[in-house]
């Protein structure tokens, strides 16, 4: 029973976390862009309460750690962290860090090369903190595809813009 208490607690934390991110989606997707500024404004209102409410709820499964594997979850935060730093300067560069870090840390094997320190220091971590860096990777990793395809879209909208602003110049 205890176990299947902490996995019910572990599931509910993965839950909690997908919700946040469906929040923020919604929030930055560009279909906000494509309806009126009432409803715009009526959905903001509605998913910052939401996130607001999803953000009092706090459930917490305590991982139990011997040094060793506490200094490799440390280290192994302290790697990803200094990659999401990052990210603004070169988005590119850092997505392809973050893929390999990701690949050190899945059973298939990787589309793309593996870090191999990040790999040692992640089997150094507990079982339960391997999952969670894994998720945390997946998750930016997720966010990034997603913001490379708004801006995608932004651009082309500005390209599409710009060819009738031309045209009718023409």
């Amino acid at each position: 029973r205890v176990e299947a208490f902490r996995d019910a607690a572990s599931a509910m934390e993965q839950e909690k976390e997908i919700l946040l991110e469906m929040i923020h989606n919604i929030q930055n997707s560009q279909d906000m862009r494509h309806i009126s500024e009432g409803e715009r404004e009526e959905l903001n209102l509605t998913a910052n309460r939401l996130m607001g409410r999803t953000l009092t709820v706090e459930v917490s499964v305590e991982t139990i750690r011997n040094a060793q594997q506490q200094e490799s979850l440390q280290h192994a935060t302290k790697m990803i962290d200094e990659i999401v730093n990052k990210l603004l300067d070169d988005l590119e560069d850092a997505k392809i860090r973050l893929m390999s870090l990701y690949g050190a840390c899945t059973s298939d094997v990787p589309a793309g090369p593996i870090d191999q320190k990040f790999q040692s220091v992640v089997i150094g971590c507990a079982i339960e903190d391997q999952k969670k860096i894994k998720r945390r990777l997946e998750t930016l990793l997720r966010n990034l595809e997603n913001s490379e395809k708004s801006i995608t879209l932004l651009e082309h909208q500005k390209s599409s813009v710009r060819q009738s602003c031309n045209s009718k110049q023409d």
